[in-house]
């Protein structure tokens, strides 16, 4: 296949992938456990789905941080524990991606911080994260979190925060730190949340979706 019929393949999928509703999980290198809270995206894509009148698919597929796949999903989601690594050509396939209408949450399950504060300049060599204040939008769909992000575990006695990358004023990167979302999106039996607390992490979840897929 020659380079025009793969530009022109590329941006057919792209819009695709902008015209559909799916979300997907990331998978990275560095050995850190991307794998990690395997019951909690489709908990969340069936709380959407029901709450939002959304039509996610409820078995979210898993794309390669390097692979053309991740442009037929507007919505991508990672999570782990540690280590995180992308490759140059990662980095610049994710950096497309996002720069061309695709969106990614990180959801730290604790102790990616150090890991992401060396990858994600790979990915933006050009831009800082910054902090969403509580009155961002994104705290303001359909369920109100007046004081910002929810906690939902605690770990370090550190309040929950919000962290951003933007494109001409478009929000592509959500970093959830010190809430661990995901723990109260998984089923109820894995972590025994309270069952105001996993209420609480699908609201928020809820909201990041809509605020991806209506923006």
């Amino acid at each position: 296949m020659n380079k025009i019929l793969l530009i022109l393949l590329f941006f057919f999928t792209l819009g695709h992938c902008l015209n559909a509703q799916d979300i997907a999980v990331l998978k990275y290198g560095g050995g850190g456990d991307w794998y990690a809270n395997p019951t909690s995206v489709p908990n969340l894509i069936r709380f959407c789905n029901r709450e939002l009148g959304t039509s996610i698919n409820e078995k979210p597929q898993t794309v390669e941080a390097g692979s053309m796949d991740i442009f037929q999903y507007p919505f991508l989601h990672m999570t782990g524990h540690g280590n995180v690594f992308f490759s140059e050509e990662e980095a610049k396939n994710l950096r497309t991606y996002l720069l061309s209408g695709g969106f990614l949450h990180i959801d730290d399950n604790y102790g990616m911080k150090p890991y992401l504060e060396k990858e994600l300049p790979k990915i933006f060599p050009d831009k800082e994260w910054t902090e969403l204040p509580a009155n961002h939008p994104i705290f303001q769909q359909k369920f109100r979190f007046p004081d910002g992000l929810p906690k939902i575990h605690e770990h370090d006695n550190k309040p929950p925060q919000a962290y951003g990358y933007f494109h001409k004023g478009r929000l592509v990167l959500l970093y959830t730190y010190e809430t661990d979302l995901g723990d109260g999106w998984e089923d109820p039996e894995v972590h025994h949340d309270p069952g105001e607390v996993r209420r609480k992490a699908l609201q928020m979840g809820a909201n990041i979706v809509q605020f991806v897929f209506e923006n």
